[in-house]
């Protein structure tokens, strides 16, 4: 690997460190836990897979992804990437550009076929798994490679959940959905379509099911009241697309159509409408500023085309159009009520204004409890209040994101597991979290990241195609390579070269180093000039 340093000596740091032959503290090589790893929801090791990535070690790459997470081609599309947000490069230029990287590997897994295998031996237990979404889909992966035998039992007509009837196909194409589903049912994982489980003890008995874990998806939409004439004129996003996924003709929508809300779902939705042709508008009833939905979405939304009613409420509809109410923010920055009304033209009012979990399926079974807003209860191991049935995903008090349901899927798979031979589960403690001032990002150049193209406007608008297209080999390694491997040695030989000792000694590639301390003085150069921040001066023992 080669990242640019320089060698600077600082005696004066030297010298406070109590530099001679009675050493105070000695370096010692650490491991510290990257912002990025720690801000993934499914718990990736994202750095650990760009390290073999910058080295074009692709199916290595691949592989350590897959340890966690078995969706990298979706991930690297659907994902709001929190590693990005986290990630330590931002303070020097700009952060890189991790979910590209992750798209460019489950790409290429899929043009080149890999495969994954199970890790353990068959253990004979069976594990029923309830909904094929994101976290029934990754539990079903995870318990899989560990030995067990799994069955997914999916009400809808076709897997894949949210990642199929939340995210529209320019975001997120359905053969890339459609590929990643199948790797995992290749792992001999068997998926029930159409059949909806109404009793789980007696599903679970009849089938000699072992354990059961319950992700079904929020797709239950949340109503508002709006006094209209004909309801029919009002309809739900989550119908809607669910529409554009199962039925073969398109929802007819009228020329003009206003969404209401401001998530993800409701800029899907109006996308969505764009490309049937129809003229879409959001209300909303707070700011830009206070939307939940991504804010890179905003700007793709506006590029399409899409008009905005910020700071606006429905009041009612009518016959081709609806009613409008203004609103102003108090003190406190809360929207208020103006009086101020307007009418504005409108064939049809979709809302996208939430969506709830249909939970009836676990009030029938005693022990389970919920919450107020509806969600199951679930303890530290996922698992309900009742013996050996576990939930997860949106069903669970969780931010409700793919990424996240991945994880859920992971953690409750690794606590099934313990469950079924008879252990407990514990994780691995984290190492200390690497922060800014441990680093010297003077050692790397500026190189901002690569910016992925996108598709022209007037395509954009009018086709279903997907937007933004992927990175090629040469911008992924690029990418790949604007990794500062925080926390971690990346072998950069730095502490080698300003050793004034010879203390450091190599190890070889791949190995590290380690230090001599019959040589070594404690006089911290090493911990000085690391620029990842993988060495540490410790007292010395007496």
């Amino acid at each position: 690997m080669t990242k640019p340093f320089a060698i600077t000596l600082d005696v004066g740091s030297s010298l406070a460190n109590h530099t001679g032959s009675w050493r105070t503290e000695r370096p010692v090589y650490v491991d510290r836990l990257p912002p990025c790893n720690n801000a993934c929801p499914a718990g990736e090791n994202c750095q650990a897979w760009l390290y073999q990535a910058e080295e074009a070690n692709y199916l290595a790459a691949w592989e350590q992804i897959m340890i966690d997470n078995p969706f990298p081609a979706i991930m690297g599309r659907a994902c709001y990437h929190p590693c990005e947000t986290s990630c330590s490069r931002a303070d020097l230029d700009s952060a890189v550009n991790i979910h590209a990287v992750e798209r460019f590997l489950g790409d290429l897994a899929i043009a080149e076929k890999w495969r994954v295998s199970a890790a353990r031996p068959r253990s004979g237990r069976r594990v029923l798994v309830i909904g094929a979404g994101p976290s029934g889909l990754a539990t079903a992966y995870h318990l899989a490679r560990m030995g067990h035998t799994v069955k997914i039992v999916e009400a809808g007509p076709v897997a894949g959940g949210m990642m199929r009837f939340g995210i529209p196909a320019y975001r997120l194409p359905r053969d890339i959905v459609d590929a990643e589903v199948q790797r995992i049912l290749d792992l001999g994982v068997e998926l029930e379509l159409n059949s909806k489980v109404e009793d789980i003890p007696k599903v679970m008995k009849e089938g000699s099911f072992d354990a059961c874990f319950v992700a079904i998806g929020a797709h239950l939409a949340k109503r508002v009241d709006i006094p209209a004439p004909d309801a029919s004129h009002i309809l739900d996003a989550i119908a809607v697309l669910h529409q554009m996924e199962t039925e073969s003709e398109l929802p007819k929508l009228g020329r003009r159509v206003v969404v209401y809300g401001g998530g993800n779902t409701a800029l899907d939705m109006a996308r969505t409408a764009k490309r049937l042709g129809d003229q879409p508008v959001i209300v909303y009833r707070r700011t830009r500023e206070k939307m939940p939905a991504h804010d890179f979405e905003v700007e793709e939304a506006l590029e399409e085309g899409i008009s905005f009613r910020w700071l606006s409420t429905i009041k009612n509809m009518e016959e081709g159009s609806i009613t409008i109410e203004k609103m102003e923010l108090d003190q406190d920055g809360w929207p208020q009520p103006t009086g101020e009304l307007e009418t504005i033209a409108a064939d049809t009012v979709v809302l996208a204004v939430g969506q709830d979990v249909d939970v009836s399926v676990l009030e029938r079974i005693p022990a389970i409890e919920f919450s107020r807003d509806g969600v199951v209860q679930v303890d530290s191991r996922m698992m309900t209040g009742h013996e050996g049935i576990f939930a997860g995903g949106d069903m669970v008090p969780s931010e409700r994101t793919i990424t996240v349901a991945v994880g859920h899927g992971k953690r409750a798979a690794r606590h099934i597991d313990a469950y079924l031979r008879g252990q407990s589960y514990q994780a691995e403690a984290k190492h200390e979290l690497i922060t800014p001032e441990m680093l010297n990002t003077w050692y790397y150049s500026d190189a901002d990241k690569t910016v992925q193209p996108t598709l022209d406007n007037v395509r954009r608008r009018s086709t279903f195609e997907e937007v933004v297209a992927g990175l090629d080999e040469s911008t992924a390694l690029f990418e790949a390579r604007r990794c500062m491997s925080c926390g971690n040695c990346f072998e950069c030989d730095n502490c080698f070269a300003v050793c004034p000792d010879n203390a450091v000694v190599k190890l070889g590639p791949g190995k590290r180093f380690e230090f001599d301390y019959d040589f070594c003085k404690g006089c911290s150069m090493c911990a000085i000039e690391c620029p990842c921040g993988a060495i540490q001066m410790v007292p010395e023992a007496i």
